[in-house]
């Protein structure tokens, strides 16, 4: 791949970090207090076209390909991870699943608004009991006349709260594992759908995060998106693409956790001179550099691919793993360089290091991308 991006991609790296330095890093730690995202960010988003990044424009996207909306996230996570989330999951999830798997009518439905930020979308797969194991699922969808009646829970629904309808999986047939599952696209406001908020997260508190309990929602046979029984795959495929903008989110995080190290150590005066003179601190701070470009040319990696047409679901679990786990590590040397103002949220480090912790743990945690990058070298599987 040409590592060299074009004048269109350089022009949306500008605008995404421009509106990020803006309207989202100076109040991030507020946001972060108020465990609550300013929603009129959401507007912004679609009057941009950061929410209808890669979707064609006849549905109402803004087009691009997939690079462009990995610097997008990137920059969005570098200034808050919780409103890189938004698009993460809207976008990435729903709106460009629906662009995959949607019929003609779902597709004019549900995409202009949600490229546009009129509508917001979650991805409803994990249940309570049911995280890195999701063939296991039990909601149900029971088939009366030509509806489907839902009833079941999910649980850590990032946009849950915010959102205008449920990418929801639910089991529909006697079958077992992934082959009993299908996919449907639920309005957030149908009867017997109700959402809780969750609060009291170790990050990412700007985020609206939720439980859905379904008891009795009923929507239309065409409300299903995909073929009856297909939805493991959709749900799937959007989770390989999503991995990507986590990595992208991920090397954001890591970004900004450089640049805060830095600007700390080159203000911070010890025995004499900033610490920035000091060798081990240096050395904290070429460690953190490292990752932040391992990172980044990774998920580069997955984005150029996709836009080729090239399989590269293996490549997105490696940029996730590796992405996730350094922003982790970029986050905690930062804090060290910070040392004890790193512990209080006047500066970013605490904050960046707890929103890096959940990177690890959803979209797939960092044992399944090692499972999943296993099976792909080995062919045997490990579940």
């Amino acid at each position: 791949m040409n590592l060299e991006l074009s004048e269109e991609q350089e022009a949306v790296r500008r605008l995404a970090r421009a509106f990020t330095d803006r309207e989202i890093a100076p109040y991030a730690a507020e946001w972060d207090r108020a465990e609550s995202v300013d929603r009129a960010i959401v507007k912004s988003l679609g009057d941009l076209g950061f929410l209808g990044l890669t979707v064609p424009e006849e549905y109402g996207g803004s087009g691009g390909d997939h690079l462009s909306y990995a610097l997008v996230t990137e920059e969005l996570g570098r200034g808050d991870s919780a409103v890189r989330g938004i698009v993460s999951v809207s976008l990435g999830l729903v709106a460009k699943t629906v662009a995959a798997w949607g019929t003609e009518e779902q597709k004019r439905e549900w995409l202009p608004r949600l490229c546009s930020g009129e509508a917001l979308g979650c991805f409803g797969l994990t249940e309570p009991g049911t995280g890195s194991d999701a063939a296991s699922l039990t909601t149900r969808a029971v088939r009366e006349g030509d509806a489907y009646v839902i009833s079941g829970s999910k649980m850590f629904i990032t946009n849950g709260t915010w959102a205008d309808v449920v990418l929801l999986f639910a089991r529909t047939g006697g079958a077992p594992g992934h082959r009993g599952i299908s996919a449907f696209l639920v309005p957030a406001d149908a009867p017997g759908l109700t959402r809780r908020e969750v609060h009291g997260k170790l990050g990412l508190r700007g985020q609206a995060t939720a439980e859905l309990a379904l008891d009795g929602v009923r929507v239309p046979a065409s409300a299903m998106l995909g073929p009856e029984g297909k939805g493991f795959s959709v749900a799937m495929s959007a989770l390989a693409k999503g991995r990507m903008s986590v990595a992208a989110g991920c090397v954001g995080i890591a970004q900004a956790a450089l640049d805060a190290a830095v600007s700390y150590a080159a203000r911070r005066e010890q025995f004499g001179k900033p610490i920035a003179h000091h060798q081990l601190v240096q050395e904290l701070i070429a460690d953190i550099s490292v990752d932040v470009d391992a990172a980044r040319l990774l998920t580069w990696r997955v984005a150029d691919l996709i836009d080729r047409g090239q399989p590269f679901a293996t490549e997105a679990s490696t940029a996730k793993l590796f992405a996730s786990e350094a922003a982790v590590r970029a986050a905690g040397n930062a804090l060290q360089v910070h040392g004890g103002y790193g512990y209080i949220d006047e500066y970013p480090a605490g904050k960046l290091l707890r929103d890096a912790r959940v990177m690890t743990l959803y979209e797939g945690t960092s044992q399944i991308q090692k499972l999943l990058i296993g099976r792909a070298r080995t062919g045997v599987s490990a579940f």
